[in-house]
This record gives C-alpha cells, structure tokens and sequence, in this order.
C-alpha cells in the first residue's frame, strides 16, 4: 500500500496509512437493502468514511422505487454501482420450518432473496472492486448462505441478542418463540466469521458476545454515533417542562418503550408535576393518537428536531426490545440533553446511573428520574456535561471513522492477493 495521508486508529493505537494500491485507487462495493429511518445515521457515516479511503459505488438490494433510494441519492454524492429485485421466500410448511430451525446454513433466513440472476450479476463485478462492504446481516442474506472474500459485514444488531431481549420482556408464547429464535440466531452467528473476512459491530459487549460464542475471526467495534453540532450547544428549557422522546413508532422497541412509558410512568410524573407535556418527535409517532394520555403532544417527523430537543428538560429512552445500541442516546449527548433510559436502552455507551444519565428500569424508578430533571434541572445539566465530554472523544462520527478505516485495512491485508470467486 502506498502512503498518501497517515491517520490513528482510535481503537488499536496503529497508524493508518491512506488505503489505496499503487496501481490504482481503492474501489469499494457499499452492498445494501432500503433501510429504515433509524438506521440513516450510521448508513450515511460509513460510506462517507470509506468515501475518504477509495472509490465508493453502492449496490442496492431493492427495486430502486423506495423513498429509501432517493433519499440515497439525495444524502450522499455515490454512484448507484447496480440494483437487486428481491423477492418473499418465506419459511412455511413444516418441512421448510424444521429446516430453518436445525440448519444454520439454511438459505434466505430473513425470508426473502434477491431474484433471477442477481447472484450471477454480483460474481461477475466482484473482480472489480477491491472491497466489499455490507451494510447489516439481512443484507448477505438475502444471497444464498455464501463465503464471500474481501469483505466486511456491519453487523450492528444481533438478531440473536434481540431474541434474548424478547425472552425478558415477552408472554409466555412471544418467550417460547424468542427461545427458538435464540437457538436458530446463535447458530447462525457462529459462522459468520466463516463467510465474510472482518465483522464489526457497535459495542465491545456485542465483541464479547460473539466472542463467548467462539467465533474467532477478526471483530472491531465501529460505534454508533452523531454528528457533532457546530459549536457548543445551547439549551433553553421550556416552561411548563417538558420530557421528550425521538424515534420512529414504525420500529417497534420505540413503539414498545413509549407504550410502557405513557402506561405506566407518564400517569405518575403527571401525579407530582401536572403542567408537564410530552414531546414524541420521529416517523409515525403522528399517526398514534390512540398511544397517548394527558398532554401528550405527536409531532411527527421534524427535519431537524434540535430545536425542539433543547426544550426538553430530559430525553426519555425506555426501550426494552431490540439489538445494538441506541443512535438517539448519541444524538441525546450532541444536544447536552438530560437522558433517562432503562439499562436496555443504554446498553453498549458504558454509563453509570447519575453520571452520564439516569437509569431505571422500573415505573416506580423511572418517573421519579423524569421528576427529578424537572426538579432538580442544575444537576441535569452538569450530568449532560458530563455526558457531552464523553460523546466528543467516543461517539462523534469524525472519531468513529478512523474504525472503520481499521476494519477495511483489515480485511485489504487478509485478503492481500485477489481472489475471485
């Protein structure tokens, strides 16, 4: 490799020598489905870091119709390499489930598959491009179950630590699903290592967690994280208080927190601080009014919601579902907003109870911590500075990229002469 620029890999304290051969420029494959709102951040931050190493063309996983596709187009300067019409491949009949269920390398595991010569189409333009980059499991799979070299698979939620999520919190008939679910991901997840050169995932638990499975490839942990505001940023808490949340109800850890929430704890923080409002901010949560209660105020989705943010008194984050850590905890910290989430919902960012924000996990606990910010707004405020400290070293996007720059010279020095598949 030649050297053009020198940059630190944060997580392993090398140097990082400008990815690019001496015969040509490094040319990436950025390999996709349409992704849902909440995934936007983390999509658009990796590929403008491998936009910083070599060439980047994308290669869509749909029909090239979804909203998902022009909002590409529109986000990021790219070229669209090619598309993949995928079609439902669905695991019925008792043969097909049992398959499923006691394979690990049963293919199309999420139930559909890219049609016609989609996987032809792939093999034939491998040659050409240097790296491989996927952008989440769902996207590989929806190939047939494959090895496939120079590659990188972002593998930021788990589906087996979803399950497992779901096993806490579920009936008794969502538990005996989440149990098969835990088995049929788990399995799966062990070969990951077998199929794709380097994995990365958002936190140092999820590595921990692969690695308690045995799987021994190379791991790096690439965040989730925010754009860092330009300047430092200003709050102006409203009167009466008010408590917010942000998050797509399409997503059903957002829709699953917020119905616990307004159930359970909203009735008791209205019971000690009666004017305060509730702010849900994110896709859909308009089209909830049935998910609502005194003073609770559907706003929809917002452009830029960081006006309406620093208004908040806190930030409420009361997931109990899902995999992966929470992007909307880093978009908290870039705000110096108050955070009040269950230990679920901050899983991954390292925070203890008070410092960086409040934990609780029960009704009882989490609206007295909604109380307490709104009581108690100087102690908030210096927890949120605290909290901002920390996401300028760990969780801006301009010092999670150099991870991603790890992961891919990683993958470029295992795979140091061309294979073709």
């Amino acid at each position: 490799m030649s050297c053009d620029t020198t940059r630190t890999d944060r997580e392993s304290g090398s140097t990082f020598s400008g990815l690019t051969s001496g015969k040509h420029s490094l040319r990436i494959l950025y390999i996709s489905e349409p992704w849902t709102h909440g995934a936007q951040v983390r999509y658009m931050n990796v590929l403008r870091a491998l936009q910083q190493i070599g060439t980047v063309e994308v290669a869509m996983l749909g029909d090239g119709s979804s909203d998902t596709d022009c909002e590409l187009a529109a986000g990021v300067e790219t070229k669209i390499a090619c598309s993949f019409q995928t079609s439902s491949r669905p695991n019925t009949g008792l043969l097909s489930r049992l398959k499923f269920t006691f394979d690990p390398r049963v293919d199309y595991p999420y139930g559909w598959a890219v049609v016609g010569e989609g996987r032809e189409r792939l093999n034939r333009c491998l040659k050409d491009f240097d790296l491989l980059w996927f952008f989440k499991q769902r996207a590989a799979d929806l190939f047939p179950n494959a090895v496939w070299p120079r590659s990188v698979i972002d593998i930021d939620d788990l589906q087996s630590t979803y399950e497992r999520a779901a096993l806490r919190v579920g009936d008794p008939l969502d538990r005996l699903q989440a149990l098969r679910g835990m088995f049929i991901w788990r399995r799966r997840e062990r070969l990951l290592a077998d199929r794709f050169s380097v994995l990365t995932v958002c936190s140092e638990e999820d590595r921990d967690y692969l690695r308690s499975m045995g799987v021994s490839g190379p791991v790096y942990v690439v965040p989730n994280g925010f754009e860092r505001v330009t300047g430092e940023p200003v709050r102006c808490p409203a009167t009466p208080a008010r408590i917010g949340f942000i998050g797509g109800f399409d997503h059903l850890p957002n829709r699953d927190g917020m119905t616990w929430f307004i159930k359970q704890c909203w009735p008791k923080v209205k019971l000690v601080a009666p004017e305060t409002r509730l702010r849900l901010i994110g896709r859909g949560t308009d089209n909830y009014g049935d998910l609502g209660g005194p003073d609770v105020d559907h706003l929809g989705w917002l452009p830029d919601p960081s006006d309406e943010i620093k208004t908040w008194s806190a930030m409420v984050v009361p997931i109990r579902l899902g995999a992966g850590t929470r992007v909307k905890i880093a978009q908290g910290f870039s705000q110096k907003c108050p955070i009040i989430s269950t230990s679920f919902g901050a899983f991954g960012y390292g925070a203890v109870d008070g410092r960086e924000m409040y934990l609780a996990d029960s009704p009882d606990a989490f609206s007295g911590a909604c109380i307490k910010a709104i009581r108690e707004p100087k102690e908030a405020a210096q927890m949120a500075e605290r909290a901002w400290i920390r996401f300028l070293d760990n969780w801006t996007w301009d010092a999670i990229h150099p991870r991603v720059w790890a992961a891919a010279e990683e993958c470029l020095r295992l795979n140091a002469h061309p294979v073709t598949v």
